[in-house]
């Protein structure tokens, strides 16, 4: 810094330093300073890790304002040296499988990484030790990315160095020697906007059939059942529509959007990328993966972008708000919707669409003006069954089927006939008859019933029964409005327990008791163990009894639990229905669907551990959901791709699963189908039905004690029998009064959307000022806080921000035994709970390396202008708009705290 100016602005700096070392995040601003030699990085960086983020700000001020010779690289380097660190951040959901202890000695050896970064990779998992190696490896000085390649090859990570641009004929890389980011496949931009036509892409007749309007330019909605092609029609309709689009010397954008991220793996890797990577740029972007470039730089690099649907809906917000990064329906020239019959009320398809028909309604305006109007993608939807509602009667059904359609502005709605599908399935029912003799069920009843004589309670249910788990939690909401804690902490206690009748109805009796322990041990630690201050918290009378009352009779049910005379019938029906089909069979492989994720990992358990199933060649893994609302762990969508691919193999050939696996995912070939004690609508029915794909399949229904699968499969059945005749009804209607319908559904749509909108900005009018919202403990009525002390991140995690809700009163640390990976900018570490009762309030959340506590409203009774707000589960449900998060002026907060310490 020689000039006049640069001095200049070394004395702004210096008049700021206080400020600065608030708001620097040193880690981050670090990586962006290339004149900064690499050994004072290496310092600052140390001291940021043992002294904190605010001193290492301040020697990194001094490294700025120190008088270095400009280091700055050469712009041509610097460049390549962005587009593979960009590389490194597409590719980091594969790389991170790499065999990270390996890969990090040798980049040890090789002084890719310090010893400092060394302490942080070793102290993590294999998965998060690859994420930070692969962090630590970025910041290297030039040359980093070749050695890397080589790191992969030597450590024989073959399929990672091609992945990541090494040749698998000479040994070496080229990705050096050649455009970067040009396609997903690596292919030259040449090659991508002109190269060989790739194999053409062949359809049977019906596919081929039910296409035609498509690759005619019409807006249709493809109705198959699942296995039957859907995604291969699109793949192909896509095709020709680039084909064509390039023919006439035009662009070509195609967005497919998905409705799970697993989806956005899967048909990228299985479909569109093998089938059109030779011709075409096709990449995929979901929440899942760690992309931070943006969404719109990723559309115009692209032919073919797969995506979740809701970041093409934040990127539609953007543009809106007229921000640059957003994206335009008019930049797209077609839109594929999977899973289409969610396009209703609420859901994000229908966002997306009710945007394009806002847009095609001022279309018509503008062409009766004589002006131009907004070009609109073309809509390709598909589904296997759009469902009828609740509808009873074929007008129902009709309507239901055309609002969809409306929705998608389909023109036709096109279906293959039934000969040319294959033919229907062995379909068997199994229904229970009640036990004579369950003493383990009846030892949880008379525990339930000591419970409702001590909080005198009087349950006009049977135990047991959904009705009575209706009961319980309206129970224990009206509890907590009265601040009853008596009955409320009852009320907790026999909502488990109901729960427990219920695993012992659906799986092993020693499945129960061991979700019933577990329970009583978690509530009896959080009352014993100390907090921060070393207090433990009171235990009332009611929590002694209701602890006395599970351990007296505990021994009694581990004592029927090891009875198999007294297990429920279900199971034995599920039994012979696995030995049947792996014993009638040649080769059996089939998946079990049940309702819940403990009872997925129980039966799974269950079947591994049974000698019978062991000598018939049953190899039984399962499969459950990714998100974090269930207090079972979640399965990371890598753990269920690598379940997925030993099925495919034959490592594994029985599944057990939760819904996660009914609908969209590829599931390879299976022959038997099994729905244990879960039957939901008949759009469930006939995905779960398509995972039995070869021509001699079967499906089984079992039935569970009190969940009536039975019945909801017969109403399914002639829900199926109603849709598939409104939709011949609708096939046939005369093309001007198919249009007319649609006309009305679409008008009515845009005026119920307009009516909503007013409302809402009523509402927000009327909303509450913060300061008069209290919040208190659901579990022991102690005041907590008021509606000023709440600020949002992010627009969606609402955090309490005074110092001595954190430091001070009202939180304990409890470990997180079910975190999640870390996304972004911040991740959950650990779960804040009362002081006084031990009731959960929510989780602590790391933000930009600031601990936060983000509470969730459901844990608490509001109360509003003095009176209390019933059935507030949502944050939503309070008509109070909260201040944003301040990071700087809570940073300083924090660092004014450190300050005061230290004086002490």
């Amino acid at each position: 810094m020689a000039s006049g100016t640069d001095e200049t602005r070394e004395n702004l700096i210096e008049d700021l330093r206080a400020r600065l070392k608030v708001c620097i995040v040193v880690d981050r601003l670090l990586d962006q300073l290339q004149f900064i030699p690499v050994d004072t990085k290496e310092l600052i960086r140390q001291r940021a890790r043992t002294d904190g983020n605010i001193v290492a700000a301040d020697l990194l001020i001094d490294a700025v304002i120190r008088k270095h010779p400009d280091k700055r690289p050469d712009p041509a380097e610097e460049e390549d040296n962005d587009q593979y660190v960009r590389l490194i951040e597409l590719l980091s959901p594969s790389l991170v499988e790499m065999k990270t202890q390996e890969v990090y000695v040798h980049c040890l050896s090789k002084e890719l990484i310090t010893r400092e970064d060394s302490e942080i990779v070793t102290n993590r998992g294999p998965r998060s030790g690859a994420r930070e190696l692969l962090r630590c490896i970025v910041r290297g000085q030039h040359g980093w990315f070749s050695q890397f390649l080589d790191i992969l090859r030597e450590t024989e990570h073959h399929e990672l160095y091609e992945l990541t641009g090494g040749s698998p004929d000479s040994g070496k890389q080229d990705i050096l020697s050649k455009p970067l980011f040009c396609t997903s496949d690596g292919a030259e931009p040449a090659a991508a906007a002109g190269g060989p036509e790739s194999a053409d892409i062949s359809l049977r007749d019906y596919q081929m059939d039910v296409a035609r309007p498509a690759l005619e330019g019409k807006n249709i909605i493809v109705c198959l059942p699942t296995g039957s092609g859907k995604t291969r029609v699109a793949v192909y309709i896509t095709k020709k529509h680039l084909d064509s689009r390039r023919a006439e010397g035009m662009s070509g954008k195609v967005v497919v959007l998905v409705n799970k991220i697993p989806l956005v793996e899967q048909h990228y890797s299985a479909e569109f990328l093998p089938l059109l990577k030779s011709t075409y740029k096709v990449e995929r972007v979901s929440g899942d993966c760690q992309l931070k470039i943006s969404f719109t730089e990723i559309i115009k690099k692209n032919d073919v972008v797969i995506c979740t649907a809701q970041i093409l809906e934040n990127s539609l917000e953007l543009s809106n708000k007229g921000e640059d990064e957003g994206v335009n329906l008019s930049d797209l020239s077609l839109l594929v919707i999977d899973e289409c019959h969610h396009t209703q009320k609420g859901d994000v398809y229908n966002s997306i669409m009710m945007r394009y028909l806002r847009k095609k309604h001022t279309n018509i305006r503008k062409k009766k003006e004589g002006k131009e109007p907004v070009p609109l993608p073309q809509i390709l939807s598909l589904t296997a069954s759009p469902g009828v509602g609740k509808a009873t009667k074929t007008k129902q059904a009709e309507e239901y089927i055309l609002q969809i359609c409306a929705n998608l502005d389909a023109s036709r709605i096109m279906t293959a006939t039934p000969e040319s599908l294959k033919k229907e399935q062995r379909k068997l029912v199994l229904k229970i008859e009640d036990r004579k003799e369950d003493p383990f069920g009846d030892v949880i009843k008379n525990i339930m019933n000591s419970i409702h004589t001590h909080a005198q309670l009087t349950p006009s249910c049977d135990l047991g029964s959904q009705n009575y788990e209706q009961w319980i939690v309206e129970t224990e909401r009206k509890a907590a409005m009265e601040e009853d804690h008596k009955v409320q902490a009852c009320a907790e206690h026999l909502r488990h327990y109901n729960e427990g009748l219920n695993l012992s109805n659906t799986i092993r009796m020693c499945d129960a008791l061991v979700f019933l322990n577990e329970f009583h041990v978690e509530e009896i630690r959080k009352k014993t163990t100390p907090n921060d201050d070393g207090q433990t918290i009171q235990i009332t009378e009611t929590e002694r009894f209701l602890f006395h009352l599970f351990k007296e009779n505990k021994e009694e049910l581990e004592k029927l639990a090891k009875n198999q005379q007294y297990e429920n019938d279900s199971l034995c029906n599920l039994r012979h229905s696995i030995l049947r089909e792996f014993s009638t069979r040649e080769k059996a492989r089939g998946i079990i669907f049940t309702k819940t994720r403990r009872s997925t990992i129980a039966l799974s358990q269950w079947i591994q551990e049974n000698p019978k199933f062991a000598d018939i060649g049953v190899k039984a893994s399962y499969i459950i959901g990714g998100g974090g609302q269930s207090v079972v762990k979640p399965m990371t969508s890598t753990e269920r791709s690598a379940m997925l691919k030993k099925f495919d193999k034959g490592d594994i050939n029985l599944l057990v699963a939760t819904s996660v696996l009914e609908e969209g995912l590829d599931i390879p070939d299976c022959n038997f189908v099994i729905r244990y004690g879960l039957v939901t609508n008949e759009i469930s029915m006939i995905q779960a039905k398509g995972r039995g794909r070869a021509d001699d399949s079967s499906y089984t229904v079992v039935e569970v004690k009190n969940s009536c699968v039975t019945e909801k499969e017969h109403v399914n059945e002639h829900r199926l029998i109603l849709m598939e005749k409104a939709i011949k009804n609708i096939k046939a209607l005369d093309p001007k009064e198919y249009d007319r319908q649609i006309r009305d559904f679409q008008a009515q749509a845009l005026m119920e959307e307009k009516v909503k909108k007013i409302k809402k900005k009523q509402k927000s009018m009327k909303n509450e000022k913060p300061s008069q919202v209290m919040f208190s403990c659901r579990g022991c009525s102690t005041q907590v806080c008021t509606g000023e002390d709440i600020q949002v991140i992010e627009n969606a995690h609402k955090v309490n921000v005074t110092t001595q809700f954190r430091y001070k009163i009202y939180c304990i640390v409890q470990e997180n035994t079910s975190l999640q990976e870390r996304r972004l900018d911040f991740e959950s570490i650990a779960f804040i709970a009362c002081k006084t009762c031990g009731r959960s309030w929510g989780t602590m959340m790391n933000y930009r390396s600031i601990e936060c506590p983000c509470l969730l409203v459901k844990n608490f009774v509001v109360t509003l202008n003095g009176k209390k707000i019933p059935n507030c589960t949502r944050w939503a449900d309070l008509p109070v708009k909260f201040p944003s998060f301040d990071y700087s002026e809570y940073a300083m907060r924090l660092a004014e705290g450190s300050d005061d310490e230290d004086t002490e």
